[in-house]
């Protein structure tokens, strides 16, 4: 039987990617606006006037599609230890980020302040939804990246899933660590 599981995780703007999504459509906005005024003050004289708003019209063009590309997502596919991370920009373009077996990781946990830190050479690879409560992390070797870091937002059947699929003192690691937290979670509810 095989193991699957799909998950779709919205990324939350962080302050950066809320000042560069502005950016953009104002940017964009007054150099589209001064491209067409250009456009009417030459208005009479033939190819300079269509040049200027042909370039307007490329520049607004432009600014919808970069604000749009602030919006990103990233899929997860999980099947039969394998773990496949998808970056999707404006629900229109796939990229492939990351394909790795679980059994290859060298450490699993939830991303805090009691997760080891980064080393120099390590590649940390973000896949996450932004909030910190919801962040896992995985290190693992990877031939394009070196040693690597992996740090997403997998939901409860996501982590089942690579719970299974984990070396055993990995698996170990991780039952405890998601007891520990479903312990805390339900005292903070009571």
């Amino acid at each position: 039987m095989d193991n699957f599981a799909e998950q779709l995780v919205k990324k939350e703007p962080t302050g950066a990617d809320k000042v560069k999504k502005m950016t953009y459509l104002f940017g964009g906005a007054a150099l589209t606006l001064i491209l067409a005024a250009l456009g009417i003050v030459f208005l009479g004289r033939g190819l300079i006037t269509f040049i200027f708003l042909v370039a307007a019209a490329a520049a607004g063009y432009g600014t919808f599609f970069m604000f749009r590309s602030t919006k990103v997502e990233y899929e997860y596919t999980f099947t039969n230890g394998d773990l496949d991370i998808d970056k999707i920009i404006a629900q229109s373009k796939r990229k492939e980020m990351l394909t790795i077996q679980v059994s290859k990781f060298t450490d699993f946990g939830r991303y805090n302040d009691n997760a080891p830190e980064e080393t120099a050479d390590m590649t940390v690879i973000m896949a996450t939804d932004n909030i910190a409560s919801h962040e896992f992390y995985a290190d693992f070797p990877h031939e394009e990246y070196g040693s690597a870091r992996l740090v997403f937002s997998p939901d409860e059947r996501m982590l089942s899933n690579i719970k299974k699929s984990l070396h055993p003192s990995l698996r170990n690691k991780a039952a405890q660590e998601l007891q520990n937290n479903f312990i805390s979670n339900t005292g903070d509810n009571l």
